[in-house]
């Protein structure tokens, strides 16, 4: 997609037709499917709905600001890249591309665990990049994977926890996706039948730098991405415990950031080991389906985390959402499936674009409710509504409806 056409691309959600005529059929299908029936994924989207604004009007908004310090780091906007997993098989070299924009944005990029290219490689192009791992219950692996980030030289670990099992994404099955993938000619017609992305990303990455394996769930390199039998495994996940965070926490020196949380319970315990930072998520509604959408359990979680910054992630898509998740509590909106799209279609310009959007949207909007930073996004700029859609009180005197 050139830059010219990059100007039809209005709003995030434009990125994902262009995705779906670029991206072969399984890679489409992984990244926009979730598990089983997607409810909790169409749940992620319909509960910013369940939120309007309250504006104050004649408020002198023409120095308004949406920077916010997290980590010590001042970042120009309170979003940010999520992880995605295979970035570099649906856009050539995804992890860098996407780091690459986030960078130049000045907001964070977390680089996924189930990546396909060195987290060393990244991390020098990339200096203010977070690094998400999905760990074992095997304090070996635990250690030689802790050391080998903090020797590539990031400064945030995030640790993902929600993922005890392999889900069940029956979409997959259907696309014909499968990590690894299985040769087949039906895998093989998906591929030459989308020639831009054949040559554009899988061809010229096995010609400047080989077959693409799994780099970083290890210390070690994992399988590569192209299998006739698929040997990815995910059941030492399932011994994962808070005793394994625990010796993470002593072992890791700079920010500690727990995603998958969606209960007050592991908040706190998350707190009380010493983590800096949560992540609420289900994860774009691919692990547990039916699970609570992230945005209505934020207000519970950011209580009890008491000092410990809470962000979020699964489900936004516009400023508006971005401000909502403000309002009622996080410090962060992590954003996932629209960038994977915009870096397939138009590599780093897409995900700039893509930004520069989300950012536009928020200070628009800033504008509009009469704000000039982000920290006067507060629960008295919402009214929340029941499934109904009929007002509650107003949130700042009933706290039940949010």
């Amino acid at each position: 997609m050139s830059t010219r056409r990059l100007q039809s691309v209005l709003c995030l959600d434009d990125f994902e037709a262009a995705a779906r005529r670029h991206l072969p059929r399984p890679l489409f299908g992984y990244i926009a499917g979730a598990a089983e029936t997607n409810a909790s994924l169409r749940l992620n989207a319909q509960s910013y709905g369940r939120y309007a604004f309250l504006p104050k009007v004649m408020v002198d908004v023409s120095k308004r600001s949406q920077t916010v310090t997290l980590f010590g780091e001042t970042y120009a906007s309170p979003i940010g890249i999520a992880p995605m997993g295979l970035s570099a098989l649906t856009s050539y070299r995804g992890d860098i591309v996407l780091a690459q924009a986030a960078e130049e944005a000045r907001v964070p990029m977390i680089m996924s665990g189930s990546s396909l290219i060195p987290l060393e490689e990244v991390a020098r192009v990339s200096k203010g990049a977070w690094f998400q791992a999905y760990l074992p219950g095997q304090v070996a692996q635990i250690k030689a994977l802790i050391e080998r980030v903090a020797l590539a030289g990031f400064t945030t670990l995030v640790i993902t926890v929600d993922t005890p099992a392999q889900a069940n994404r029956e979409n997959n099955v259907r696309t014909g996706f499968s990590t690894p993938l299985r040769p087949s000619l039906r895998l093989a017609w998906d591929g030459m039948s989308r020639p831009s992305w054949l040559l554009g990303t899988f061809a010229r990455t096995l010609v400047q730098h080989g077959m693409p394996h799994f780099e970083n769930n290890y210390a070690t390199r994992g399988a590569p991405i192209l299998s006739a039998n698929v040997v990815r495994d995910f059941s030492d996940r399932g011994h994962f415990t808070w005793e394994h965070l625990k010796l993470i926490r002593s072992l890791w020196q700079g920010p500690l950031v727990i995603k998958g949380v969606l209960g007050s319970a592991d908040a706190m315990m998350a707190c009380r080991i010493g983590v800096d930072g949560i992540i609420v998520s289900n994860h774009g509604g691919r692990q547990l389906d039916g699970s609570v959408a992230p945005l209505l359990v934020l207000q519970q979680i950011v209580e009890a985390a008491g000092t410990t910054p809470v962000m979020i992630d699964s489900g936004v898509r516009r400023g508006s959402d971005v401000l909502k998740a403000l309002a009622l509590g996080a410090r962060m909106a992590f954003v996932g499936r629209p960038f994977a799209y915009a870096a397939a279609v138009a590599g780093k310009a897409g995900v700039a674009h893509g930004i520069a959007l989300l950012k536009e949207e928020v200070s628009r909007n800033m504008a509009m409710l009469g704000i000039c930073g982000i920290n006067e996004m507060t629960m008295e700029r919402l009214v929340a509504f029941d499934r109904q859609a009929v007002p509650f009180e107003h949130i700042a005197t009933d706290e039940r409806a949010a």
